[in-house]
């Protein structure tokens, strides 16, 4: 048993630390990480024996709004995901299997869910066009801005790599951040579950909303 434990939490490290398609690069220095259970190879959502604790970050909303992240979903089940707007493949592909998937649930757990982005590339994510983003993914979403440090810091509390944006020779700008979708219960306000953003499906989500919406493990 010891030695499945110590297997499984090695493959949350390495998740902690996939970056997206988008770019590459990235380090693992004072990477946090928790221990998974072993009985994951038939499951999207990976639950962590040891939960993290919500970012505490204050950003700004959309409508230009301050967020305080940890006062405005406390109690509330949240799924938190960090990416950008011009991010090419991952960032829409998890967005757009979110939004089906809520579709896909009934409405009771809907009004109770909360899916949150915060974008790792803040100085060209303006509150304006964050919000026109996700108006196209799902009205309901919620865009959150901010200076990056915070945004990276409070992303490394959970063992999410973020690094600053780079402009390339070419004049683009490649924007490296972790695919994970976490879970937070409305029971402890804890990250108990994550996702891999880029494999898992709306179906995959579509049938794990209902439990995580009660702080259930799916």
């Amino acid at each position: 048993m010891r030695k499945n434990r110590l297997i499984a939490t090695a493959l949350l490290s390495a998740a902690a630390l996939t970056l997206s398609a988008c770019s590459s690069g990235g380090d693992s220095k004072d990477k946090p990480t928790a221990e998974v259970s072993a009985d994951q190879e038939t499951k999207a959502a990976t639950v962590l024996d040891t939960p993290f604790k919500k970012p505490d970050m204050v950003l700004t909303d959309t409508d230009g709004k301050e967020f305080d992240l940890i006062e405005r979903t406390e109690g509330k089940p949240t799924l938190l995901y960090f990416g950008y707007t011009n991010c090419p493949d991952v960032c829409p592909l998890t967005m757009s299997n979110l939004a089906l998937a809520l579709k896909d649930v009934p409405a009771d757990v809907r009004k109770k869910l909360q899916v949150i982005m915060v974008s790792s590339d803040p100085e060209r994510d303006t509150p304006k066009e964050l919000g026109k983003w996700l108006k196209g993914q799902d009205p309901s979403f919620i865009g959150l801005t901010g200076d990056f440090p915070t945004i990276q810091a409070g992303a490394r509390t959970l063992g999410i790599s973020i690094d600053e944006p780079v402009k390339e020779k070419d004049g683009s700008i490649t924007s490296t951040h972790g695919k994970q979708v976490m879970a937070f219960s409305p029971k402890t306000d804890e990250g108990y579950v994550f996702y891999n953003g880029e494999t898992t499906s709306a179906e995959d989500y579509a049938k794990d909303l209902p439990k995580l919406a009660e702080g259930a493990k799916p």
